[in-house]
């Protein structure tokens, strides 16, 4: 009886240190979009960016959401749902936060591009996918993108789709994209690194 119950209690101490060090590595992360309010996020363009159930949504137009926001190293997660013939990214390190597109990294969400190796889970113009092989339409699906210096990483739904060195971009921020079809977002958060 004695040796079951130090076992639990050594079980129970175990678990409490997780807990706490996984309460200490999100204390890092900054909320950037939490289904309540379009707060710190500028439009640009006429997408008609809405919340709707605790979630961020445009179906007409063409524009962006860009944070208020500049970020140099960072790691910055993203939860989105789209239809299958949407257009729609997450834009890193935006140099002229105006414009947007062209002046930024983009990490595509395009699952029927004419060129497919742009395609959702690739950064056009530096780094490819292989064809078909991340499709995002119609489930919600998680980003977890890296910018460290010139390193690049892109992570969909736990599978690395990009791992790249480009220098064009140093710093800016953050802008979320509607192009074409259903987009959705859910959650945007970041840490600095």
């Amino acid at each position: 009886m004695k040796r079951r119950s130090f076992l639990a209690f050594g079980l129970l101490c175990a678990f409490i240190g997780l807990a706490f060090r996984a309460q200490a590595a999100d204390k890092n992360w900054v909320t950037l979009f939490d289904g309540s309010s379009l707060k710190g996020w500028s439009p640009i363009g006429d997408a008609d960016w809405k919340l709707v159930d605790g979630v961020l949504q445009a179906e007409n137009g063409s524009g962006f959401l860009v944070s208020g926001d500049s970020y140099k190293d960072f790691e910055v997660e993203v939860e989105f749902w789209v239809t299958a013939e949407a257009n729609s990214g997450v834009f890193l390190r935006c140099s002229d936060p105006k414009t947007v597109s062209g002046k930024a990294y983009e990490i595509n969400i395009a699952d029927n591009r004419p060129d497919p190796t742009g395609g959702t889970g690739a950064i056009p113009g530096v780094a490819k996918v292989e064809p078909h092989a991340f499709s995002a339409g119609g489930k919600w699906n998680t980003y977890h993108i890296t910018a460290r210096g010139k390193k690049l990483t892109v992570v969909l739904n736990g599978v690395t789709t990009v791992n790249a060195e480009d220098g064009k971009y140093a710093e800016g921020p953050i802008a979320l994209q509607h192009a074409a079809g259903i987009v959705k977002f859910r959650k945007v958060r970041i840490r600095s690194l």
